[in-house]
């Protein structure tokens, strides 16, 4: 599925013609779509058995056993997330009450044949720098042995890659997280999972060094383990670009606005408030710090981000600097203000209604909050109502609007088309794995007449919200966009 395509008339269209070479249509075929009509019509094309991905509990006991029973009558197997109608399951209790709740309903109401249920109990990224997400791991792989050892003959699956999406670029870091997490999570009883076969190392041929300081990772064995991962991240990259670290001071030497932006791009807290202090007694306003050298060090932090040569706990230190610079510099702009308090704008963040998918969107607003955005998170799976009155009674200066599966696109579409009906004038952001400029551009902005923007990553979100916000920056941006 993707949202650019007319998914139905392919998914069709495809089976039909393999349908006619018996080499294939003898293999197994999973069918893959977030939309259910889009996975019945490619069931009704499959000769033999299926694998339909995927059902779940997120719309509720009906829709999920409506679908199940289609399923059975199609003699299809399902692939089960661990989503209910609160969110996708990211703790081990969570994923295993959704996944036992799941089981029940299938094996003992509807009949469903225990070896034909493929559970997915969420491999959500690890080492991202946020402390909630450091038992990520540890919670499916812990999540999967229950499974094994309590819901007979299921099996367990996980979308591998996903493990490691914190060191985007840097690929031998990241197969060893794949083969370091398989290896833990083979043993508890994961039967499949979604990874490049091509692209994983062997457990016992990773650097001894390498292998412990992911296995720290991957089994939350330290509090500094994400650090340090990272400390030797470059050595394996396979490029060349570093051998040992040494500490080099020259960059202290640099003139301010280039430290702060080293600084930034490092996460050297160590020296920021002095930098930013001096930044503030050489502006006119100690605002200008903030929109100048802050924000432009931001900005190379999401440009490095973009071309996969930051990875995300870099970034999370990156957006901790800017909270500290922007913490010393709060107490001049209040003063300022006459001791008035006053966040650089507001902004209301939803996933849409049919998505449960969040874990990006609350990067989003960790960076902007650091960033002194007042963030009102209205969470998963909300309707285009609520996004809307929250943004009316909040007195909102911009919305964003995020997504992860294919449903969202049309909701985002539909979420423009009635700001446009209600005369809304706030700009809207666009963001989330499945989106993107093309779909952006194509489906959403023709549906609004204020600005629709696209934000490719969550260090994006400043620059394009302060400049959304500027008196004398939005029109030209808004023309450059």
């Amino acid at each position: 599925d993707e949202g650019m395509l007319e998914s139905q008339e392919a998914m069709v269209r495809f089976l039909n013609l393999i349908a006619s070479e018996p080499d294939i249509s003898r293999v197994p075929i999973m069918v893959d779509s977030s939309k259910w009509d889009i996975i019945e019509a490619g069931l009704k094309c499959i000769q033999g058995k299926a694998v339909v991905n995927s059902i779940s509990l997120k719309e509720g006991e009906e829709s999920f056993r409506q679908q199940a029973q289609i399923c059975r009558r199609h003699g299809a197997a399902v692939v089960v997330m661990a989503f209910d109608d609160v969110g996708q399951a990211d703790t081990y209790q969570r994923k295993i009450e959704i996944c036992e709740r799941a089981y029940r309903m299938l094996v003992d109401d509807i009949g469903f044949p225990a070896e034909d249920i493929i559970f997915d109990p969420n491999i959500f990224a690890i080492a991202t720098g946020i402390e909630e997400h450091n038992n990520y791991g540890v919670d499916f792989i812990e999540a999967t042995r229950w499974i094994h050892d309590n819901l007979p003959h299921a099996m367990i699956s996980g979308g591998v890659s996903n493990v490691s999406f914190s060191f985007r670029g840097n690929n031998p870091v990241r197969e060893a997280i794949h083969s370091v997490f398989l290896y833990h999570a083979i043993q508890a009883g994961l039967s499949m999972g979604i990874v490049n076969a091509g692209q994983l190392a062997l457990y016992d041929d990773l650097p001894r060094e390498l292998r412990d300081a992911v296995e720290d990772v991957v089994l939350n064995r330290r509090d500094d383990s994400t650090e340090r991962l990272l400390d030797i991240a470059d050595k394996y990259k396979g490029d060349g670009s570093s051998g040992e670290k040494k500490e080099d001071l020259e960059w202290r030497s640099w003139s301010v606005n280039k430290r702060i932006e080293h600084a930034l791009v490092k996460g050297i807290t160590v020296h920021i408030e002095e930098d930013t202090e001096e930044a503030r007694l050489q502006a006119a306003r100690p605002i200008e710090v903030i929109e100048g050298p802050l924000m432009d060090g931001m900005n190379v932090v999401g440009d490095l981000f973009g071309a996969g040569k930051m990875f995300l706990p870099q970034v999370v230190k990156s957006a901790r600097v800017m909270k500290q610079a922007v913490a010393h510099l709060i107490p001049f702009i209040e003063a300022e203000k006459s001791g008035e308090t006053q966040a650089k704008g507001k902004i209301v963040m939803a996933t849409v209604k049919g998505d449960v998918h969040d874990i990006g969107k609350n990067i989003v607003g960790v960076v902007l909050q650091c960033n002194n955005y007042e963030v009102i998170d209205l969470g998963v799976m909300v309707p285009a109502e609520k996004i809307l009155q929250t943004a009316i009674d909040e007195k909102a200066d911009i919305i964003g609007l995020s997504g992860l599966i294919t449903p969202s696109l049309d909701e985002m579409v539909n979420v423009a088309r009635e700001m446009q009906r209600r005369g809304f004038e706030l700009p809207l952001l666009i963001g989330g794995a499945t989106t993107s400029k093309a779909h952006t551009a194509v489906k959403i902005e023709p549906q609004y007449d204020q600005p629709v923007i696209y934000v490719t990553d969550a260090s994006r979100a400043v620059g394009v919200a302060s400049r959304l916000l500027s008196p004398e920056l939005k029109a030209a941006y808004v023309d450059q966009i």
